[in-house]
């Protein structure tokens, strides 16, 4: 890959771009001198006193989410969910990948939620924002707290990962998946070890994601591969390659999903093709804007995540024939039949930043 511009090491951004919500913004350079220290991932607590979010769009997949993090310190460069940090006065670019919030009372707030006789039993997504197993889940585990919770109530989940992490819960998975309560897709981006280490820093290499496929796979759960972002121009070319390659570890469906683009995302996916890929940015913009009606993002539901347009059509029909090729099918219907209210556990509560 060529290189351009500095980079800087384990980030997927290189600066902090305004907050469309601020009308003041400090500026500084870019991590460039090495005497300067690269920024270093810091926990903030957050003391919300409800956890799971609902959406009404046609394109998402499921209606409830369930977010124990803010933030996601995997840095890859294109993440769509980057501009969610800007709620909170912080910025979409380094802020967003290394000021991560705790939500530290997720696993007691999911349980009192479930427990409501307003509690509607149906499939939960985790998460729909940001990575539940992203680095710090290894030491903090919430994400493995919910999934208890989740497995004492037998309600349904659907888990999207790009961490090999999401093995290590193949127990309460298993015991999901006994109920017809479980779905789990490891997102590839690509097979180049190179270009993920760049784009993606901080994620698991894409041979740790089938790793995972194969380790769930084997144990039962249903596993599939979620084929995104595209990035036409950088990427693209390797989808049949990807679904091939989590076939043969064993998964059983696949979706895709087009790169996305919103609010200050454009500014740093930019940034980082210039950095990291200038003999493609060109391309890779141009085609952007081919499937978005000359821009390069169209926030519409159903065409944000496909695109529009003779290539978006292409990359479809690509998508489809080289699924039934190898096997893959539609995610799995999942099934809230087995939904039980078990009764409040004792014991107290611990703070996960105790010796953090």
């Amino acid at each position: 890959m060529v290189r351009s511009l500095p980079t800087l090491r384990g980030r997927g951004a290189h600066w902090n771009p305004p907050n469309r919500f601020e009308r003041l913004h400090v500026d500084r350079d870019a991590w460039t001198d090495p005497d300067d220290p690269p920024p270093r991932t810091e926990l903030l607590r957050d003391s919300s006193r409800s956890i799971l979010s609902y959406n009404d769009a046609p394109d998402v997949g499921f209606d409830v989410g369930l977010n124990p993090y803010r933030g996601c310190s995997h840095g890859c460069a294109y993440c769509y969910a980057r501009p969610t940090h800007e709620y909170l006065g912080l910025s979409a670019g380094l802020d967003f990948e290394s000021r991560i919030v705790v939500k530290q009372d997720a696993p007691e707030l999911l349980r009192a939620a479930l427990s409501s006789r307003r509690w509607e039993p149906k499939a939960i997504g985790m998460s729909g924002v940001t990575d539940p197993y992203q680095p710090v889940e290894r030491r903090l585990r919430l994400t493995r707290r919910c999934l208890e919770v989740l497995a004492d109530f037998r309600n349904p989940v659907q888990i999207v990962t790009k961490s090999y992490l999401v093995s290590r819960d193949v127990d309460l998975l298993s015991e999901l998946a006994g109920h017809r309560a479980v779905a789990v897709a490891l997102s590839v981006t690509t097979l180049d070890h190179e270009l993920q280490r760049a784009m993606e820093p901080r994620a698991s290499s894409p041979a740790r994601r089938l790793g995972a496929i194969r380790v769930l796979a084997d144990a039962g759960i249903p596993v599939g591969v979620n084929v995104a972002p595209v990035v036409p121009g950088l990427t693209d070319h390797e989808l049949p390659d990807i679904l091939e390659a989590a076939a043969d570890a064993g998964a059983t469906f696949a979706g895709t999903i087009l790169l996305r683009l919103p609010y200050g995302v454009k500014e740093i996916f930019d940034d980082w093709l210039q950095r990291h890929a200038p003999d493609r940015r060109e391309k890779v913009l141009n085609r952007v804007r081919a499937m978005r009606r000359g821009a390069l993002y169209d926030a519409r539901y159903e065409v944000r995540g496909r695109g529009e347009g003779p290539w978006a059509d292409q990359l479809r029909s690509l998508f489809r024939v080289a699924s039934r090729r190898v096997g893959l099918g539609p995610p799995p219907s999942l099934s809230a039949h087995a939904f039980r209210r078990p009764p409040e556990p004792p014991g107290p509560q611990t703070d996960l930043f105790d010796g953090a």
